[in-house]
């Protein structure tokens, strides 16, 4: 059972499919700050990028195959049941309504994706919502492109886990994650050409691949 103070998070993505790469660089991260749960979160329509090749009903059955047995996480199928586009923006304000004004709340991201956040919805409001946990990526510049956003940025970071727990909201923290040299796009293009994803993401996920034919064939085909 989860304290009703504790720092919460949202982990949102597209999970086509999800994989290793996605869970444990969070486990690693929930056991650097002591965050005791998080919400896997997956979009319906993402608004950036290309649409997913799984179904949202695969998805999400992937999804709950993957986090069975990993108590870390929950299974939250809003996104998914949206036709629009999933703005985080709107997300975390539903979910801020929800939970009420002083519960710790978080929303998970890459290195990748703080660089570009400014080009999100409403990126400006996330940070009144919720606080933001970023997984570094070696290879990726810690400044922004404009030096508004910069600002932006160096205003709101912290390097102190406690402001995690005793505020709300509105911290930026850069956690020292492992990277994972794993994506989706990766192992479906291994799908395609018949080679061994093992490694790669859990076996019950693999197998249900496996059992649907998904991936299988060249997206041209």
């Amino acid at each position: 059972m989860v304290d009703m103070n504790t720092l919460q998070a949202i982990y949102g993505g597209t999970f086509d499919p999800v994989h290793y790469g996605h869970l444990k660089p969070v486990e690693i991260l929930a056991n650097l700050i002591g965050l005791q749960r998080v919400i896997i979160m997956p979009n319906n329509v993402p608004p950036h990028r290309p649409q997913p090749e799984a179904t949202p009903a695969q998805r999400k059955y992937m999804l709950a195959l993957a986090i069975a047995d990993k108590p870390l996480f929950t299974l939250d199928e809003r996104e998914l049941k949206r036709d629009t586009p999933s703005w985080t923006s709107q997300t975390l304000a539903e979910w801020r309504a929800e939970e009420g004004p002083d519960r710790p709340l978080a929303f998970i991201i890459g290195q990748d994706s703080l660089l570009n956040l400014p080009s999100w919805h409403r990126y400006e409001t996330i940070l009144d919502n919720s606080h933001l946990l970023v997984c570094r990526r070696p290879g990726y510049p810690l400044l922004m492109k404009e030096e508004q956003h910069q600002r932006w940025l160096d205003e709101h970071l912290t390097h102190n886990v406690e402001d995690l727990h005793t505020r709300p909201a509105g911290k930026i923290y850069l956690a020292e994650t492992p990277w994972f040299d794993i994506s989706a796009t990766i192992i479906r293009e291994r799908l395609q050409q018949g080679l061994s994803c093992d490694a790669l993401l859990p076996p019950a996920v693999l197998d249900y691949i496996h059992a649907q034919g998904l991936y299988q064939q060249s997206a041209d085909a």
